[in-house]
């Protein structure tokens, strides 16, 4: 394969990939939104958070992991910090350093979206073979800077 072929392939798969995402996010948005109150977005919010050592990022790295502003990071948590599932935490040792927290409230939806979203993706993934899950997994991870 020449390199006008490879160039060809790469901007398809970035073609494919745009769709599948805009798919992804609207089919989870509405299971999520209909089961939990959560949209996807809220989601994959929790999920860091979930994921994060001592349940709690730094806003800014919260910020980094979700690809948004620090505004953009303080908009999104507002709503998840109403219902009680994200808590606000100052650093004891700098003042200018402020945390997102999951609530246990916030680890019980997400556990709760974190069985219905997996649900989701099996079926929307049903026709990928393990093996080609995998591999698409990774290569998805070279583009979002997270490789293997």
């Amino acid at each position: 394969m020449d390199q006008e072929e490879i160039s060809g392939v790469a901007l398809e798969f970035c073609l494919r990939l745009a769709r599948a995402q805009a798919l992804v996010v609207r089919r989870l948005d509405t299971v999520l939104g209909g089961h939990h109150g959560l949209s996807f977005g809220d989601f994959v919010l929790l999920h860091h958070l979930s994921k994060a050592p001592g349940g709690r990022l730094r806003r800014v790295d919260l910020a980094e992991k979700l690809g948004l502003t620090a505004s953009g990071v303080t908009r999104t948590l507002l709503p998840l910090e109403k219902t009680g599932y994200v808590a606000r935490q100052a650093d004891a040792r700098d003042a200018r350093v402020s945390y997102a927290a999951i609530t246990p409230a916030g680890h019980e939806i997400f556990d709760h979206a974190l069985f219905t979203s997996k649900e989701t993706c099996n079926e929307l993934l049903r026709h990928a073979a393990p093996d080609q899950l995998e591999a698409m997994s990774a290569a998805l991870g070279y583009v979002a800077g997270m490789s293997a």
